[in-house]
């Protein structure tokens, strides 16, 4: 269960609210907000109004706190409000749309900044298959989004089926036969998600899906389903689906956003009161007081982050050519078109902070960091300048690259192609260190099952060097992931693994989220597999609809200056290696344009440790 459902109040801070305790009720406000978001806003959907009725839900719970009988039941109690609240905006937008019908009104619409769903992948950083649920829970039923918040909440330890019961006004039967029928819907999106962004992806769903508007919806669900249930090269994608409960068990809260969180009022400062109002005598005179100033400070705007639906960098297939973007059908299907949110809920482009820029300093060598190459004009001479301690090509050579004084070359055995004698012994040549096989969990790259990768190791193992672990894309600490199930395999056969390889792709361009972000994967990895790592590839690198989409110039450059300095703090981070040295339209995460031009990022490059 997460520290979040320890946060809600015990029943003697209840009851000190209900008594008039002005410091106990903003406690109580405190620790439920975080509840109430998640509940709402699953359930709206990310709709531009969560917001509005989160605050609702906090009125009425000060508003009507004197009247609950049995402090023990509060959080029950607040479920139900939160509920009983969203059932009450759904009536509002329907009556509305009724009314409105014949104006072309925009009905239900999700805030693009507030999506679930997006907002859950991103704030808690899920990868691969956790991902993938997050993602399907776009496409359920619309009557099932009240639903599906309780379970969610029930599935990560946060409510009990009970309490999700009695919130739905459900019998326990009832409610059981309807999670069913939810987490049978939600497979379904699960397979349809994968097939979706395959890659190479299947012609006969690209033709398919060419009059789709790209939006989720019930009705393409089924459609799409049907042809993943149907179809050989589909199919097979959704063979390896781990249960859902597994996958979301334990999982955290959504954390608040931060314009709203900063308006809670902390629990060991009392707020001041008004001037013109007096301090409170009753529970009832505090619910009233206490109302006023909340709802100035829930009116803030909420300032949400950009919706992703996955974090996918296409790496070069042929380590001497640069990366290619798939096919635009390939991936994800075509974005759903941009809603703009009201001019009322903007953040004023006057208060928006400056970016930081990366400080200009003295170019630094490093034998710790690190770059990966391929070939463009005057890459040697932009690679010497990089400052680079090591480099590597996704192969074992590097034609067309002299390796500057005091850099080393490291070999990488890409995929199981690559395992052969030429390759082995140029790799055996080149060591002491020797990088496994290539995000095996990637379809377009090395393509491995644990199994392949178990069998071919040895001839790893037998060039005596120093050896990484295969170097998947994402969820590396995911338990019964692809590289926790490779670990388990390559303990229990006796194979050596020296290192951990890691590659990841920041989504939040924010440079201290994405830092931290960073910071709890390596220490995630750490803790499960108890071995150093090198990070051979990262960067902010957003996938969206088949694009790539990358921060500016300094706003990544303040970022590899951040997460460097944070790199360097964590004693079992050996080396890492940014993507990559090349700077270009297509290559916008690049260090140098040519020979001797270094974008801002490659400024930032040189000065890092």
């Amino acid at each position: 269960m997460s520290s979040a459902v320890r946060a809600v109040p015990d029943p003697g801070l209840v009851v000190a609210a209900r008594q008039g305790d002005r410091r106990a009720l903003d406690e109580v406000v405190a620790a439920s907000l975080p509840l109430v978001y998640n509940i709402v806003g699953r359930a709206l959907r990310g709709h531009a109004d969560v917001d509005d009725v989160v605050q609702e839900t906090l009125v009425r719970v000060i508003r009507h706190l004197p009247t609950l009988n049995d402090p023990t039941a509060y959080r029950s109690w607040l479920v139900a409000i939160s509920i009983r609240q969203v059932r009450d905006w759904e009536q509002r937008r329907r009556a509305a749309h009724n009314r409105d019908a014949g104006l072309d009104a925009v009905d239900n619409v999700p805030d693009p900044a507030s999506d679930f769903a997006g907002l859950t992948i991103l704030r808690l950083g899920l990868t691969d298959q956790r991902r993938e649920v997050a993602e399907a829970t776009r496409w359920l039923d619309p009557d099932d989004q009240e639903l599906l918040s309780l379970w969610w909440l029930e599935e990560t330890g946060e409510l009990t089926r009970t309490e999700v019961a009695e919130a739905a006004s459900l019998s326990p039967g009832h409610a059981a036969v309807r999670i069913h029928r939810i987490k049978e819907q939600i497979q379904g999106a699960r397979g349809v998600v994968r097939a979706l962004h395959a890659r190479p992806g299947c012609p006969d769903l690209h033709t398919l899906t060419a009059e789709w508007d790209g939006r989720p919806s019930p009705l393409w669900r089924k459609r799409l389903a049907r042809h993943v249930r149907d179809c050989a090269f589909c199919g097979r994608l959704g063979a390896a689906f781990l249960p859902i409960d597994r996958l979301l068990a334990g999982m955290s809260l959504l954390p608040l956003p931060p314009g709203l969180s900063a308006h809670i009022p902390h629990p060991a400062v009392p707020p001041a009161a008004p001037p013109a109002v007096g301090p409170p005598s009753t529970a009832v005179d505090l619910a009233v007081h206490t109302r006023r100033g909340l709802m100035l400070s829930l009116a803030a705007t909420v300032v949400a982050a950009a919706v992703i639906t996955a974090v996918v960098v296409l790496r070069p297939a042929d380590p001497g050519a640069a990366p290619q973007a798939a096919p635009s059908w390939a991936g994800a299907p075509p974005a759903a078109p941009t809603v703009v949110a009201s001019p009322t809920r903007a953040p004023s482009p006057s208060v928006r902070p400056s970016l930081p820029k990366a400080p200009v300093v003295p170019a630094v060598s490093s034998a710790r960091k690190g770059v990966g190459v391929w070939n463009f004009a005057g890459v040697s001479q932009a690679l010497a300048n990089s400052k680079a301690g090591w480099y590597y090509t996704w192969g074992t050579q590097h034609p067309g690259v002299s390796t500057p004084r005091g850099a080393t070359f490291v070999p990488m055995i890409r995929s199981a192609e690559n395992v052969n004698a030429a390759d082995l012994a140029r790799a055996r040549a080149a060591g002491p260190y020797l990088l496994g096989f290539n995000e095996p969990d990637l379809p377009e790259q090395a393509n491995m099952t644990v199994d392949q990768a178990l069998d071919l190791w040895p001839q790893l193992m037998a060039t005596g060097n120093k050896l990484s672990s295969p170097a998947v894309a994402w969820g590396g600490a995911d338990p019964e992931g692809w590289l926790d199930r490779f670990m388990a395999g390559a303990e229990a056969r006796g194979h050596r693994v020296d290192f951990i390889a890691l590659h990841w792709y920041g989504a939040d361009f924010t440079t201290a989220a994405a830092v931290n972000q960073l910071r709890q994967y390596l220490q995630a990895v750490y803790q499960r597999y108890k071995k150093p790592i090198w990070l051979t590839e990262f960067a902010l690198i957003r996938y969206d609809g088949g694009r790539q989409i990358f921060p500016g110039q300094e706003q990544q450059a303040a970022f590899l200056t951040a997460a460097t300095t944070m790199l360097g703090q964590l004693p079992y981070v050996q080396r890492y290696a940014w993507f990559g040295l090349s700077a270009s339209d297509k290559d916008k995460s690049g260090l140098f344009s040519d020979g001797t031009s270094a974008t801002a990022i490659g400024r930032a490059f040189q000065a890092a440790r």
